[in-house]
């Protein structure tokens, strides 16, 4: 797992997955996984998917060559509500790009430690 600082400003966690690393061999599947997870999770709340590589396709906007798929997973581990605040870090989102030899799971910092932990332990379950 590497963390980086995307713009600037977001702290983004990424995990490379070589493709002969899991038994998962396309995004939907690692979408599954993590719906799942969600929804095993006493606290989480799966919410829904979004394809962005289609997205991206549909209004011609520019997409890496490399990437042959890209989706995200958004739910929320929101536990509490101390503030309005709160709503602007949530949900969370865990996206998917597969490239030709590789998947990579990107997650920006949950903004609770515990549930940190959880997201990264969900991430390097993956790997077998």
């Amino acid at each position: 797992m590497t963390k980086s600082i995307l713009l600037d400003k977001y702290p983004i966690n990424s995990l490379e997955i070589a493709k002969n690393a899991t038994d998962l061999t396309d995004v939907d599947q690692f979408i599954e996984y993590f719906k799942n997870k969600i929804e095993q999770h006493p606290i989480a709340a799966f919410i829904s998917t979004f394809d962005h590589y289609a997205h991206t396709s549909s209004i011609n906007g520019v997409i890496n060559e490399d990437i042959i798929s890209a989706k995200a997973i958004v739910f929320c581990f929101g536990a509490k509500l101390p503030n309005s605040k709160m709503l602007a870090v949530r949900p969370r989102s865990f996206s998917i790009t597969e490239f030709k030899n590789s998947f990579v799971i990107d997650f920006m910092d949950a903004p609770n430690e515990e549930f940190q932990i959880t997201m990264e332990e969900w991430s390097k379950e993956i790997i077998k």
